[in-house]
């Protein structure tokens, strides 16, 4: 398999397995998480296809590193595994950082946003 193809795969399983067993945040239950991930693949496409058109492309992926299948216009599809791990983490890491995550054994952990929290302390 194709070397961009497995580190995208393995970005994407590191990511989900440290989410669902180590942090449980529980982003992934979060309609607020996957607005902001729909709101990324949409812009994500317009510049990743842009910028890998195979018409005119700025960045040139070789062609025996990743799989070969591009969707929507051109874009690896290994583009939007690494994107959805990149974004993802970040996210994870600023729930975190925010204090968000739940205890152990609390059902809901996404439920208020930082700047809420902020709000409610005052």
């Amino acid at each position: 398999m194709p070397e961009y193809t497995v580190l995208a795969v393995l970005s994407v399983l590191a990511v989900v397995a440290l989410e669902r067993f180590r942090w449980r945040t529980g982003i992934f239950r979060s309609a607020r998480y996957w607005l902001s991930m729909g709101i990324v693949a949409f812009f994500q496409v317009l510049v990743d296809g842009w910028l890998t058109k195979l018409s005119a492309p700025i960045v040139i992926y070789a062609p025996e590193h990743h799989l070969g299948v591009r969707f929507p216009w051109d874009v690896p599809i290994e583009d939007f595994l690494f994107g959805f791990s990149m974004v993802t983490l970040a996210i994870l890491w600023w729930v975190r950082a925010a204090g968000d995550a739940p205890t152990a054994g609390t059902p809901d952990a996404v439920t208020t946003h930082p700047q809420d929290r902020c709000t409610e302390a005052r």
